[in-house]
Formats: C-alpha cells, sequence, structure tokens
C-alpha cells in the first residue's frame, strides 16, 4: 500500500487569536491564502469558516487600550458571504499590518475575478449617450500599470 501523502498547503499568514493578555490560548485559528479567508474554531467539534476574500466589502481596525499595550487588535470584516456576513479577527498581533494585507488581497482578488461592489459600478459606470436604456459601448481594456510596485494598479489607487 502506497503511503499517504498529507496535502500542505502554504498560507501567506496564520495566527491564533489571543487572550487578554496576548497569550495564543484559543482554539480559534485565523489562515489566509491568495483567494480566502479561513477561521477555524473548536476542540472536540471542529468548524472551520472559509470567506472568499473579493466578497469582503468593508475592513476596519479597532484596537483598545488594552490591546494597544499587549500589540493586539480586531479586524472587523462586512462581507457579502451568505453565511458569514460579518465578522471579527480577534486580537491579533501585527493587526495593522495584517489589515492592509487583507485589504490588499481583496483589491487584487476583485480584479482576478472581475467582481466589482455597486459603489463602484457607479463611479465606473459609462457614460450613455442615448440614454439609459441604450446598449452599452464595448468595454475598453483595463490599464494595469503600476508604476510603485504595490501590487496595485494605479488606476485603482486614490
Amino acid at each position: 500500500m502506497a503511503k499517504k501523502e498529507k496535502i500542505r498547503k502554504e498560507y501567506l499568514w496564520q495566527s491564533r487569536r489571543r487572550n487578554a493578555l496576548g497569550l495564543p490560548w484559543t482554539l480559534t485559528v485565523y489562515r489566509l491564502d491568495q483567494d480566502r479567508l479561513y477561521i477555524q474554531n473548536g476542540f472536540f467539534t471542529t468548524v472551520e469558516d472559509e470567506i472568499r476574500l473579493y466578497r469582503i466589502t468593508d475592513i476596519t481596525l479597532r484596537r483598545t487600550f488594552w490591546q494597544k499595550i499587549f500589540g493586539l487588535g480586531t479586524i472587523r470584516c462586512d462581507s457579502s458571504d451568505v453565511t458569514m456576513k460579518n465578522f471579527s479577527i480577534i486580537n491579533v498581533k501585527h493587526s495593522k499590518e495584517v489589515k492592509d494585507m487583507i485589504s490588499k488581497l481583496v483589491d487584487e482578488s476583485r480584479l482576478r475575478n472581475r467582481v466589482y461592489t455597486s459603489e463602484q459600478q457607479m463611479t465606473d459606470r459609462p457614460h450613455r449617450p442615448d440614454g439609459p436604456d441604450s446598449p452599452l459601448p464595448p468595454p475598453t481594456d483595463f490599464d494595469r500599470t503600476d508604476v510603485n510596485g504595490n501590487g496595485i494598479p494605479d488606476s485603482l489607487e486614490r
């Protein structure tokens, strides 16, 4: 019999939820790859939630006084996901850097999957010279120039 090979997936970021003192003594694990955020909870019964990054619509970082003292923060995410509409990544170290990484990956995932929020659609809507019911003009090529090398096309940066 052939030995079973364990599938190992590389994550861009992985961390445990930490308690109030900043120690990783909890049963919640956060993992992030190019396309998804995973939140795993439990000991006897383990539940892993998966959120596709392009579904995240808003990200907020909150740091209380005690979180600042222990170098922690809570990242609040709103999404269009059916099962995980609003969720928090609680008490993580380097929370500012993690929030920025998630935000960048969300933008990249939206570009890759050609997903736009209604807010973007309202501002990016092409002008229809013959009224709202006239056909749309053919799509133009998207400018992917990235002069500063941060991974986000310059046309999307504000």
